[in-house]
Order: structure tokens, then C-alpha cells, then sequence
């Protein structure tokens, strides 16, 4: 099946200095909205303790909270854990007191429930996993870069790190905005939109490649143009049914991939526009050539015009 035969001819490129003001345009919102909401970081960020709890009937998550706010806790989240009878209890900052004690004052409060664990992590522990993260999104970056300038170019190596790091900089902007908390899973989306997003860049990559080395009177900006719309079914297709099972998630997987399935879905939407407009059309801008990526045509060269 496909939505866009391949001899479409849409004329991106047409549109790509409005595309790159609406992309610096977003960006520079988003860092906006960083400085002055900040993110709201996940516990294990920011240390702190997780209680599971469970009961007898279904968990009503807002008492749960009403009544921990009620014991002195400032910072409270409650959520379904597992079956609707269990519930989890996350108690952001470092507390002082014993994980014994703060059981105790849990089953106090909640007579009702049964604790199931109680799980402590440290504002260092916290620290370390913020720096790691940081370091995988920095290596991801690195060796995506690294790799496209040896399979391809470094034009393009440049302009896929620009369209990698602006999908990131989107999402995190919208994190920001709505107080979404931003935790070790929300930080596997993000890695995960990068490796999606790579993958719609390459293809288009490929293409560009292949089409470079058959048309000999076509210049840069046609052959990117001519190659996006060659893939742009296949895109289509991809980021569309991958768009379907993120709303599924997002809807139905509960609290605890909220912030997942946000992450993705405002991933697939920037990562497929950055693929088509951000990618190709900085290469061109970069001055992408055909010498750049053909070998030296000989005179017996059956395409050679």
C-alpha cells in the first residue's frame, strides 16, 4: 500500500527557508520555556523514595495523595502500579528518616493498604543517573555523526546532527510546557526518537546517494527534492502506523508510560518533518555537490550524458 506513488513531484525545497524559520523559530521557544519552567525531573533524578502499596479494592489515587499531603510530604505522586489494586508512592527530595519509618508512617496513614516494597534513591545516585544520561545522548550523537561521514558525507553528517539535536530540543520544550515529569523512561524515548528519526534520515540519504550517481544534469536541491518524494510513502507509512501504537500506549499504558508515549509521539511528528526538511535541506545549504558523493565519471560510462 502506499499513500504517495513515486513519481509524486511536491516541491520541498521550495519551502525550506520557511521550513528553517519555523524550525529555529520552535527551538528557540522551546529553550525558552527550559529557562524559565525548567523540567520537572523524575525521582530518579532528583533522589527520593517509591512506596508500593496495594489493597483490597481498586486504588483511589487522589485520596491516596490528599491523604500523604495531609501527613507533611510536599512533594507527592501517585500512581497505578501494576493491577488497579496496587499503587505507587513516589516521595520526591531526600527524606531523613529510615526506610522502616517511613513504611510506618505510610501504613499509619493508609491503614488500608499493604506495603508491598520500599525503595530509597539518593540525590547522588540521582546525579549519576542525570550525568550518564547526558553521556548516552552525547555518545548517540557522536557516533551517529561519525558514521554517516564515513557511509555518506560530512555535509550530510552535519545536517543529520542538526536535524538529531533539534527532535530533542522539541520534545523537551513540551515536557517543560506541560510539567510532564522527565524520568530514566523518558529519557529511553528520546534515545529512541533519535534512532528512529536517524533511520527516515538515512534512506533519504541513500537515495539522495543513488540518484547523484544516475542523473548528471540535475542539481542538488532537484535530487534531494526528487529523493524525498521518492521515499515519502515509505515514510508515510512507517511513522504513521509507529504513530498509531504510540497513541495506543499513550492512552491505555497508564501513568507510568505517560511520559514515554508523549516523548514518541512528539518524536515521530518533529523526527519525520527534521528528516524530510532539516536533514536534505541543510545539506544543500551546505553546498552539497555532485563530486561530493560520485567517483570520477570515466568516458566509457554508459550513464554519462
Amino acid at each position: 500500500m502506499e499513500f504517495f506513488k513515486h513519481n509524486t513531484q511536491i516541491d520541498f525545497m521550495a519551502k525550506r527557508k520557511w521550513a528553517a524559520i519555523f524550525s529555529v523559530l520552535i527551538c528557540s521557544i522551546s529553550f525558552i520555556i527550559l529557562f524559565v519552567n525548567g523540567l520537572q525531573w523524575g525521582l530518579e533524578f532528583t533522589g527520593g523514595t517509591e512506596v508500593h502499596i496495594a489493597f483490597a479494592k481498586p486504588a483511589n489515587l487522589d485520596e491516596i495523595r490528599q491523604t500523604m499531603l495531609q501527613q507533611g510530604y510536599k512533594d507527592v505522586s501517585v500512581q497505578t502500579y501494576g493491577p488497579v489494586t496496587n499503587a505507587m508512592v513516589r516521595l520526591s527530595g531526600e527524606l531523613d528518616m529510615h526506610q522502616q519509618t517511613i513504611s510506618e508512617q505510610v501504613s499509619n496513614a493508609l491503614p488500608e493498604a499493604k506495603i508491598l516494597s520500599v525503595n530509597y534513591i539518593g540525590p547522588q545516585v540521582g546525579k549519576e543517573l542525570a550525568t550518564d544520561g547526558a553521556l548516552a545522548l552525547f555518545v548517540a550523537m557522536l557516533g551517529t555523526a561519525i558514521y554517516i561521514a564515513l557511509r555518506f558525507e560530512y555535509r550530510f553528517a552535519i545536517s543529520a546532527m542538526v536535524a538529531l539535536i533539534h527532535d530533542p530540543i522539541v520534545i523537551l520544550g513540551a515536557f517543560s510546557l506541560f510539567q510532564i515529569e522527565f524520568d530514566l523512561i523518558s529519557l529511553a524515548a528520546i534515545l529512541t526518537v533519535i534512532g528512529y528519526s536517524l533511520n527516515d534520515t538515512i534512506v533519504v540519504f541513500d537515495r539522495v546517494r543513488e540518484n547523484f550517481r544516475y542523473l548528471r544534469k540535475a542539481d542538488a536541491a532537484e535530487i534531494v527534492n526528487l529523493s524525498v518524494n521518492q521515499t515519502l510513502s515509505r515514510t508515510i507509512m512507517t511513522s504513521g502506523l509507529t504513530l498509531l501504537a504510540v497513541i495506543s500506549l499513550f492512552f491505555f499504558g497508564g501513568q507510568v508510560l505517560h511520559g514515554f508515549s508523549t516523548a514518541l509521539m512528539i518524536g515521530i511528528i518533529i523526527g519525520t518533518y527534521s528528516s524530510i526538511y532539516v536533514a536534505g535541506a541543510l545539506a544543500v545549504k551546505l553546498g552539497l555537490s555532485r563530486q561530493d558523493l560520485t567517483p570520477a565519471v570515466s568516458k566509457n560510462d554508459p550513464h554519462m550524458p
